[in-house]
C-alpha cells in the first residue's frame, strides 16, 4: 500500500511524502490469583503517510489496509490510497511551516530482530511458561499473578526520495508479581523479563529467584532512615534519577526551550563516571531496529561520555528545526506525527558500557554489592508516582513502594511510609558507586547506583 501511496504523493505533493505499513499480532496470557484468566491473540495492521506540500506538513493514517506485506493485494489497499492522501493533504493546508527534506537510501546495519522461536511459540507453550512460574513462586499466605506477552510484527517505511526499509520483529515480556496481605500491610513484589526471544529456563529461574530474595527481605518491616543519606537505586528503581536526563537530551526539549542541558554540550555536567548511550543496534532487544520510522539508518549515538554533554536526539522535524541532522529516532503510530524517542538506554561507568547482556543471566544479588560499606541508609527497588510534575526541572520527591533500611552494610529489613527526595542533576554530579548487577529492566541497561546526600524522610 505505501508504494501506492507514495506514486500518488509525487504527483500531488510538491515537496514529496514518506509513510510507514506496520503490522502486528499479540497474543496475551493472565494469570490472577494463580488462575488462568485471560489467553488470546489480537492483530492490528495500518498504514501511516506524512506529506510536505506548499512549504508545510500534514498527517493521515488508516487501518484499511490490505495484504500482509505492506502492498495492496487486492482492491482494498488501493481504494483507501487515494482518500488517505487526500487527508494528509488537507491536514498540511492546515499545517505547520516546515522545509523537511526526506532521506535519500543509505546502506542499512544488521541487526537481529525476529526470532523464530517466540514467533513459532504456541499459545500452549506461553501458558506452560505462566504454570511453571505459579508453581515455582507458591507459598503460604501469598497470591500470584503472571502476565506473558508476545508481539510479532512487520514494519516497513519509505519515502518519495526513493529510501525504503523493512523488517520483522519479536518482542515478549514475562512479569510475575506475588501479593502478600497481612492486616493492614498489603505487600506486592515482582520482576519482569523483556527481550525479543523467549526467555530462558536460566532466565526464568533469575526471575524466580530476583522476587523470592525481594520477598525475603521485605518479610521484617522496620523504621525508616531519616535525614541525608547514601541510598542505592536498582535497575527498577531508577526512574526518577534517569527520566530527567533522559527528557532533557531530546532535541524536542532543546527546541521548547525547557532543556536544562540545552546549552551545555562540550561541558562537564554529571560525575566522571556517567556515560549514557541510545543503541538501536542491540541484538535480543524488543527495540532494536535497522532503521527509524522516517527512513534513517539506526546507529549508536553517544549522549552523555564520561560526564560530558555529547548531543541530542533528533528526528527529522527536530533536527530540521534545529538546523541539525536526524540521530534516527524518529518513531511514529498509525495515527500521529513522528516524534523522537529513545531504544535501548544504556548506563555505563566511565565511558565503559562493558558486556551489556541478557537480562537475568544469574541471580542478582540486591544492591549489586554497593551495600557493604553503608552504615545506615536505603535501598530503593520502587518509588510510586514516577513522571509525575514538571521531570525536566530534576526536583523529585516520592514516597516508597518498595524500599529496604541498609544498617552496618546488609538489609535489615522493609520500609514504609517514606520518602525520598532530591535534585537528579545534583545527584549524578556525586554518584557513590556502580553496582555489580548491570541488567535490562525494559529497554533501559542499568546496575544499582549508589547516591550521596539522598534527602530521606518519613511520612
Amino acid at each position: 500500500m505505501i508504494e501506492r501511496l507514495l506514486e500518488l504523493a509525487r504527483r500531488r505533493a510538491d515537496g514529496g511524502a514518506d509513510a510507514l505499513w506496520r503490522q502486528v499480532e499479540r497474543t496475551s496470557v493472565a494469570f490472577e490469583w494463580g488462575r488462568l484468566k485471560a489467553a488470546g491473540v489480537s492483530e492490528e495492521a495500518g498504514a501511516n503517510l506524512r506529506v510536505s506540500h506548499r512549504g508545510r506538513i500534514g498527517v493521515a493514517g488508516t487501518t484499511a489496509v490490505a495484504g500482509t506485506t505492506g502492498v495492496a493485494t487486492d482492491d482494498v489497499g488501493a481504494q483507501h490510497a487515494a482518500p488517505l492522501l487526500d487527508r494528509g493533504l488537507a491536514s498540511a493546508a492546515l499545517g505547520e511551516e516546515l522545509d523537511l527534506v526526506f532521506p535519500a537510501q543509505a546502506p542499512l546495519p544488521a541487526v537481529v530482530t525476529f526470532f523464530d522461536r517466540a514467533a513459532n511459540a504456541s499459545l500452549d507453550d506461553l501458558i506452560g511458561i505462566g504454570r511453571s512460574l505459579l508453581e515455582q513462586l507458591e507459598r503460604e499466605g501469598c497470591r500470584v499473578n503472571v502476565t506473558i506477552e508476545r508481539e510479532t510484527a512487520e514494519t516497513r517505511v519509505a519515502n518519495s526520495a526513493g529510501a525504503a526499509g523493512a523488517y520483522r520483529s519479536t518482542a515478549i515480556g514475562v512479569s510475575a508479581e506475588v501479593w502478600r496481605i497481612a492486616g493492614d500491610d498489603v505487600l506486592a513484589i515482582g520482576d519482569a523479563f523483556e527481550g525479543a526471544d523467549l526467555p530462558s529456563d536460566a532466565a526464568l529461574a533469575a526471575l524466580v529467584g530476583s522476587v523470592n530474595a525481594r520477598l525475603e527481605h521485605a518479610l521484617r518491616v522496620v523504621a525508616p532512615p531519616q535525614g541525608a543519606l547514601p541510598v542505592v537505586f536498582t535497575p527498577p528503581g531508577l526512574s526518577a534519577l534517569l527520566l530527567p536526563v533522559t527528557q532533557a537530551l531530546s532535541g524536542k526539549a532543546v527546541l521548547q526551550g525547557i532543556s536544562p542541558l540545552a546549552a551545555r554540550v562540550g561541558e562537564q555536567v554529571f560525575d566522571s563516571r556517567f556515560s549514557l548511550t541510545d543503541d538501536p543496534l542491540r541484538a535480543g532487544r524488543a527495540a532494536s531496529r535497522p532503521l527509524d520510522d522516517e527512513c534513517v539508518p539506526s546507529r549508536t549515538t553517544c549522549l552523555v561520555e564520561r560526564g560530558v554533554v555529547q548531543r541530542f536526539i533528533y528526528d527529522l522535524e527536530t533536527a530540521a528545526r534545529a538546523r541539525a541532522q536526524s540521530t534516527g529516532h524518529g518513531q511514529r503510530t498509525i495515527f500521529g506525527k513522528p516524534v523522537p524517542g529513545y531504544t535501548n538506554i544504556v548506563l555505563g561507568e566511565g565511558g565503559t558500557l562493558g558486556d551489556v547482556g541478557a537480562q537475568h543471566a544469574a541471580p542478582l544479588q540486591l544492591g549489586g554489592g554497593l551495600l557493604t560499606e553503608i552504615r545506615d541508609g536505603l535501598l530503593v527497588d520502587e518509588l510510586i508516582g514516577v513522571g509525575q510534575g514538571n521531570v525536566i526541572g530534576g526536583a523529585f520527591s516520592h514516597p516508597v513502594a518498595l524500599a529496604y533500611r541498609v544498617e552496618g552494610g546488609a538489609i535489615s529489613g522493609r520500609v514504609k511510609d517514606a520518602a525520598v527526595a532530591g535534585n537528579a542533576y545534583d545527584l549524578w554530579k556525586r554518584v557513590g558507586g556502580f553496582g555489580n548487577d548491570a541488567r535490562w529492566a525494559g529497554s533501559r541497561y542499568t546496575p544499582s547506583v549508589l547516591l550521596d546526600g539522598v534527602s530521606v524522610a518519613r511520612r
